[in-house]
């Protein structure tokens, strides 16, 4: 839980990484400040001590720790450093040098990530620079969509495009399998690298070198297999919203006509398709009136010919359109599709004799239809209203007025205000008033988080309690609300295996059942002669050659469960990473800020002379007051907290690798590890190590007075995530640079199963290589920027959303909670979508097949073929999104 005043987790989507070591040209350390610019540390000539210059450095520079050569000077683990170095400056942690000084065993040299670039030697440029074992594929990597297209260490890899990125939508967009056809040929038009239809969205993303450039004939092809269809860039925000316009005042009026223009062609889009919904409801209606009356004419036995007119009124009402269809694809080359078919299929029926039939078939057929784009749009709602939280409007201050405008006219530095009950809308601070916020939305974290003056808050966040007033710090396509709906977005253009199988499969599929119902009306009428039937019968499957179900079940399955992930604070970056979390044998975990919480705090207070445990705080605080160390922060915290007053010392000696030497009204102080100690010859017995964390002692003249127990807190829902992983049958591993004693002590606390202590960043990759030969597939969770070489070589990396930049972009899935409890979560989620997948596709040929057989066997007709179409669709629709209510 975030404490009052602390920051909210960014997930890295809004901080700054900072570089390794900035050294500039006043640096005068004579190296190149880039490092050679291959990705590994120059050893400074002149090394700087950090410990001993502290907060006074004065190279004016951030550090990476180890590139000082100089020793911190405390005595714990270097894992434990992630808190902060104390040195005074900014550090990529876990980077300290053999010589860190700490006194104890921090395992030498930490890799920078972009020490693996250099190791790759495939030539190219990476995201990340942390190629899995020497990829050598020759191609550019990003781990950002978390989905690949060659397999290297067992996790794929894609490779992505050199050219620009746009998105189009794809307007009126109704049929899935017609969307993989125009994603296929678009991808054929030379210049166009890649090419993306995310069905569930209605988005086209292009990679080229000038993709607008193909937009007529982007429209060209979308219209020849789905005419109603209209493309248009996108030239919004995430999710369809106008983008950015600018303000202007005039007399405290706020205009925004490009705003209201938005808004108006939105309007008119809404109502042109309730329109549409309106008119396809009413031929439904009216046809099946006719239905009604034909078959009311036929048992009043008035012949033929009345019947006969009635029935192709009530047809021409409900096909009309149909035909049309099928004719104007037909004349675009496009044969096979789903109007052509059902066209065939009833016309045949009419042409055998089978009026009721046919007219029936077309009814249930376009009932059909209707329920399915009604349970999609439904499906497709209720997934983006669960990730979409954008808002529509703010409250502008202005003049101690309130001026209600469009949310993405907001401007850096512009004055809100969030009455309770509202939604923080864009990332910003405090400057008025107290309250408590609800993160849940945007963390998954149930426990409201107190807020006052100065403290940053984040877009999504629910205002419960006191009204605020927020200064805008980042506009509405920075804020935290547009890069979760850019991620869900993403995520969704990023296609699992199932599902590129299936649209293989559905490349086969129709041809097939076409031939094979060609043959049915062939091959039996010549034996038998009755062909009446056995045309029939060919019909049926004609219906049913449409794989529409199969095209469509799939990827919403996955667009729910990236749905739900994102209501818990998971995001995932696609389908590719969420179906290689269903498949996981084992998760290996980082300890510091991953199984622990990465803060350093006084557990226990011992003296072993005459001093009071309140004396030796305070004794022990007034040395280190002026560290910034985390293990120093610690101490001086707890003598804040009892109240004590601290003296400020005569004089003051950091030893590099062992502690502080300083004078005080006691006398002599010594206060550091037990190398200290034994320097000094000072006798340390009795005193059993707990384990975790580490002992400072203190000794005053000469004479141990007592010590101090200080370690890392372990999360507090860390031994219930672990037992849930255990009963989701997985093996618990955690990897950690720490030493043996901590890192063991925390695995007994929390049930882990096994652990490996004090390794390098390239220990880990290479014992997860290992387990992976061992057990199988692996996920691996960090959030250091040492862990992002481990997250790529993962079959899946996760990453904690309170890490490092580095370490999340190398993931491919982000916990915004940062909690171990999102760890079970999102493997559970996983496991249901792409569980629900298979349920959807299993179901779909077995109720196609099913109905095919009893056709053949004379049990079948086409209103079963209509229902294995349209109707199983629909329940694979339904059945997609129930992972949206999952508990």
């Amino acid at each position: 839980m975030l404490e009052k005043g602390q920051r909210l987790p960014e997930s890295g989507f809004g901080k700054n990484l900072q570089d390794i070591h900035e050294h500039g040209a006043e640096c005068d350390c004579g190296h190149d400040p880039s490092h050679g610019g291959d990705g590994h540390h120059h050893e400074h000539e002149h090394h700087h001590d950090h410990k001993e210059q502290g907060a006074e450095c004065g190279c004016g520079h951030d550090h990476a720790h180890g590139e000082h050569g100089a020793e911190c000077g405390y005595g714990h683990d270097q894992e434990e450093h992630e808190a902060g170095c104390g040195c005074g400056h900014d550090h990529a942690h876990k980077e300290h040098g053999a010589g860190c000084g700490c006194g104890h065993d921090c395992g030498g040299h930490h890799d920078d990530p972009g020490e693996h670039e250099a190791e790759c030697g495939c030539g190219h440029d990476h995201a990340h620079g942390e190629h899995e074992a020497e990829c050598g594929c020759g191609h550019d990597h990003s781990h950002v969509s978390g989905g690949h297209d060659h397999d290297h260490s067992q996790k794929s890899h894609r490779h992505t495009a050199t050219g620009r990125r746009v998105v189009f939508i794809l307007e009126n967009l109704g049929c899935a399998h017609c969307a993989a056809k125009m994603e296929e040929r678009i991808g054929e038009l030379p210049g166009v690298e890649e090419a993306v239809i995310t069905y569930a969205t209605r988005q086209l993303r292009v990679t080229g070198e000038n993709p607008e450039a193909y937009l007529q004939e982007i429209q060209r092809i979308c219209t020849s297999i789905e005419s109603q269809v209209i493309v248009r860039r996108r030239e919004t925000a995430p999710g369809g919203r106008e983008a950015k316009t600018s303000r202007k005042q005039n007399g405290g009026e706020i205009l925004s006509h490009q705003t209201a223009a938005a808004a108006s062609t939105k309007e008119a889009g809404e109502k042109a398709h309730n329109s549409k919904e309106k008119r396809e409801l009413i031929k439904i209606l009216l046809g099946a009136a006719f239905f009604a009356a034909a078959l009311g004419l036929g048992a009043l036995d008035l012949g033929p010919l009345p019947v006969l007119a009635v029935y192709v009124i009530a047809y021409v009402i409900l096909g009309g359109e149909v035909l049309l269809e099928a004719a104007r694809n037909i004349s675009h080359g496009q044969l096979f599709d789903e109007n052509f078919l059902m066209g065939i299929a009833t016309l045949g029926a009419f042409a055998i004799g089978e009026y009721p039939e046919a007219v029936g078939v077309m009814l249930f057929y376009r009932m059909g239809e209707y329920f399915e784009h009604r349970a999609v749009e439904r499906s497709r709602g209720q997934i983006m209203d669960a990730v979409d939280m954008r808002p529509e409007v703010v409250n502008l201050v202005l003049d101690e007025k309130i001026q209600v405008i469009p949310a993405q006219e907001a401007q850096v530095g512009d004055v809100l205000l969030i009455r309770p009950g509202d939604r923080i809308p864009l990332d910003g601070v405090i400057l008025e008033g107290e309250s408590r916020l609800d993160t849940s939305p945007i963390t998954g974290e149930p426990v409201p988080m107190s807020v006052t003056e100065g403290d940053e808050v984040t877009s999504g966040c629910v205002n419960t309690s006191g009204q605020l007033k927020i200064r805008v710090e980042k506009p509405l396509e920075e804020s935290m609300v547009t890069r979760i709906m850019e991620s869900v977005e993403n995520a969704a253009a990023s296609k699992p295996r199932i599902d590129r199988f299936i649209t293989r499969f559905c490349k086969v599929y129709t041809p097939v059942v076409v031939v094979l119902a060609l043959g049915t009306a062939v091959v039996p009428s010549l034996i038998t002669g009755n062909w009446n039937y056995w045309i029939y019968t060919a019909l049926t499957f004609l219906v049913m050659s449409c794989p529409c179900a199969l095209v469509l079940s799939v990827p919403l399955a996955f667009f729910s469960g990236i749905g739900a992930g994102s209501q818990k604070g998971i995001l995932f970056k696609g389908g590719v990473a969420m179906e290689a979390l269903s498949r996981l044998q084992v998760v290996v975990m980082d300890k510091t800020g991953t199984v622990t919480e990465g803060n350093f705090r006084l557990q226990q207070v011992i003296s072993t002379g005459t001093y009071s445990e309140e004396e030796l705080l305070g004794i022990c605080a007034s040395c280190e007051q002026h560290s910034t160390h985390p293990i120093a922060g610690s101490i001086v915290a707890a003598a804040a907290q009892k109240g004590l007053t601290l003296e400020e010392p005569v004089s003051l000696e950091e030893i590099a690798g062992h502690g502080i030497e300083a004078k005080l009204s006691v006398g002599t102080v010594l206060c550091g590890n037990q190398k200290l100690m034994d320097t000094h010859g000072i006798r340390i017995e009795g005193i059993e190590s707990k384990g975790q964390g580490a002992e400072v002692y203190l000794s005053v003249n000469g004479q141990l007075t007592g010590f101090f127990r200080i370690s890392d807190t372990i999360k507090a829902d860390a031994e219930e995530a672990v037992h849930r992983l255990k009963k989701m049958g997985l093996h618990t591993v955690m990897l950690t640079g720490d030493s043996r004693d901590s890192a063991e002590a925390v695995a007994r606390e929390t049930g882990i199963d096994q652990v490996y202590a004090k390794l390098l960043p390239q220990d880990k990759l290479r014992i997860l290589t290992e387990i992976r030969e061992q057990r199988g597939a692996v996920m691996f969770v960090g959030d250091g920027i040492n862990d992002a070489p481990v997250l790529a070589g993962a079959d899946v990396g996760a990453a904690m959303g309170s890490g490092a930049d580095a370490a999340i972009e190398a993931a491919d899935a982000v916990f915004m909670t940062a909690s171990v409890e999102s760890i079970p979560q999102s493997i559970s989620i996983a496991r249901s979508a792409s569980r629900i997948a298979v349920q959807n596709v299993v179901f779909a040929l077995v109720i196609k097949v099913a109905v095919m057989i009893l056709g053949l066997a004379g049990f079948a007709n086409m209103w079963m073929a209509v229902f294995a179409d349209t109707g199983v669709a629909m329940l694979c629709v339904m059945n997609s999104i129930r992972i949206l209510y999952k508990k």
